[in-house]
């Protein structure tokens, strides 16, 4: 995504028999009105069957959701189209403001954070139907700073796991890190998700979509990202599958503190010699709520905060409340919660077993 008014589109053919005679895009605000044809004059030839093509769309209506679809036409043997693919348009701007902090994305979803003030930063939204995470995107950074998402049992299955990475379609490749075709050049760090292949491997579209490269960053793979930060991430996921209710999870990185200054250490992918900075902090979050009728009556939120190194002990001796994780990174998380019952459920630190048991 450009800006919340424009976005470049990106396609690509393989196996054709010529080359093809007319490639582009056709998109409208549903599968149903795949009505604008945009049409691509330029090709970029990647070998003698395949090739690559790309698009800008503007005059977006900030707010609104669109889909669109890639096709190629080759003389002779037909016409052929990629699967849908859904942008939101978002709004990569302020939204502290007056009053209060307001959601990154004008929605009323119980997950959303707030965002902050800067022309790097960007708010994309993948969807498969429904809405899959939201990203607040540094691009200067090339980092996600917090990714959030709901989670119920039916995000969940047995699906397998995808064997590749793929770029975001909506957030321009340039500021993605290029770590499709491999991980990382220092072994100590592999590609770890933000909203897990976990949490939603009972739906193919969803889960290939946890696999974008905004969905990741350096993390330690040994005693962290397959250690404590895995059996996180399980009792997270066994919280919605347990209790069968759809919880709200926010998973971030910090480099530093407010206020604080600290070095920032850098690897590179094995194919690129991208500086790709490693988050020195690594934090998630959890919501909880109960209702009346369709009134969000009660609420319990837990927080996790790592400093990111190897551990051997539980994440449950990393608990911090809400309110001191927004102090550190100066978000302000779960804003579309009622005000009285977000005070309240913020400034507490609750233990795993009274948080697993409300």
């Amino acid at each position: 995504m450009l800006s919340s008014t424009e976005v470049t589109l990106s396609g690509s053919y393989t196996g054709a028999s010529t080359s093809p005679a007319e490639v582009g895009f056709y998109w409208g605000t549903s599968s149903n009105s795949l009505t604008n044809k945009l049409t691509v004059s330029s090709v970029t030839a990647t070998g003698t069957d395949s090739g690559t093509f790309e698009a800008h769309l503007s005059d977006l209506v900030p707010g609104k959701s669109y889909v669109f679809q890639a096709f190629a036409r080759v003389s002779g043997t037909g016409s052929y189209s990629s699967d849908e693919q859904v942008f939101y348009a978002g709004t990569p701007t302020v939204f502290k403001m007056p009053g209060g902090a307001q959601p990154a994305v004008d929605k009323d979803w119980l997950e959303l954070a707030s965002a902050k003030e800067g022309s790097q930063y960007v708010v994309s939204t993948t969807y498969a139907g429904e809405r899959n995470y939201t990203v607040f995107y540094d691009t200067q950074m090339m980092t996600p700073l917090w990714t959030a998402y709901p989670l119920d049992s039916s995000h969940m299955g047995s699906l397998d796991r995808p064997s590749g990475w793929s770029y975001n379609p909506n957030i321009d490749e340039k500021y993605q890190v290029m770590v499709t075709d491999g991980s990382y050049s220092n072994s100590t760090y592999s590609r770890g998700h933000m909203c897990p292949n976990g949490s939603r491997n009972g739906n193919a579209t969803m889960q290939a979509q946890t696999f974008y490269v905004t969905n990741q960053v350096p993390q330690i793979q040994n005693s962290f990202n397959s250690g404590i930060w895995s059996n996180l991430e399980n009792a997270v996921q066994g919280i919605a599958k347990s209790h069968n209710e759809e919880i709200y999870v926010v998973t971030g990185v910090a480099f530093e503190k407010e206020g604080e200054t600290r070095t920032i250490n850098y690897t590179s992918p094995k194919s690129s010699s991208q500086r790709v900075p490693i988050p020195n902090y690594f934090y998630k979050l959890v919501l909880r709520v109960k209702y009346s009728g369709k009134t969000v009556s009660a609420a319990s939120c837990i927080a996790f905060w790592f400093d990111h190194k190897a551990y051997s002990d539980s994440y449950q001796n990393y608990t911090v409340s809400v309110d001191q994780v927004e102090t550190w990174t100066g978000f302000d998380f779960f804003v579309n919660l009622p005000d009285d019952l977000e005070s309240a459920a913020e400034s507490k630190t609750p233990t795993w077993s009274s948080f697993s048991s409300f």
